[in-house]
């Protein structure tokens, strides 16, 4: 995919925000909102793209979607971190995972949120600069179904996404893993 990258040079004291989703009516909607909440907006519709605008350019905030077609955002997250480790970065995904999570905190990010989200959720991420120790602790135990997909999501990240490698070790047929994958968790 090609880059799309939209540069406002109207004021050099704003904040740069790097937005990087394959949707593009995503991207479309947030860029306006997060502009008139005074970032000055790039947007690419891909990692590796994104790597590349970010090279010549390294972002103060990044919002970045997990899961899209080429290198996955956890890729981009330890390449943003690697250009400059101050990056502030919100990793977004509609297939939210306790292993997700923590490995793209681990990898750089400052927040994780699951979608959907709107302009001032991002903008609450970025302003967060440490943990809630008051947040509830659910009295809920997870459903089979979820520690399940947890479970497999974690065995995926271990395997760098293989799914062939991942059904081998869950002792799984590879179009059973394939099908519990293409559904969302309970």
């Amino acid at each position: 995919m090609s880059t799309m990258n939209t540069v406002e040079n109207n004021c050099d004291e704003k904040p740069s925000l790097l937005l990087v989703d394959d949707d593009k009516d995503f991207l479309n909607a947030l860029a306006p909102a997060m502009r008139k909440r005074g970032f000055l907006v790039s947007l690419a519709n891909s990692a590796e793209s994104a790597f590349e605008l970010a090279k010549n350019n390294p972002p103060e905030l990044a919002v970045i979607d997990l899961k899209m077609s080429g290198n996955s955002g956890l890729v981009l997250v330890r390449q943003l971190a690697s250009l400059n480790a101050g990056t502030r970065i919100v990793m977004l995904t509609g297939y939210a995972s306790v292993a997700t999570a923590v490995e793209a905190i681990k990898l750089g990010a400052t927040h994780y949120l699951a979608k959907p989200v709107d302009a001032d959720e991002i903008v609450r991420a970025f302003e967060k600069q440490s943990g809630n120790t008051e947040v509830a602790v659910s009295t809920n135990p997870l459903s089979v179904d979820r520690m399940e997909w947890e479970h497999i999501q974690r065995i995926l990240q271990e395997q760098k996404g293989n799914i062939s490698a991942t059904a081998r070790v869950l002792n799984m047929h590879r179009r059973t893993l394939q099908r519990k994958l293409a559904k969302p968790p309970m």
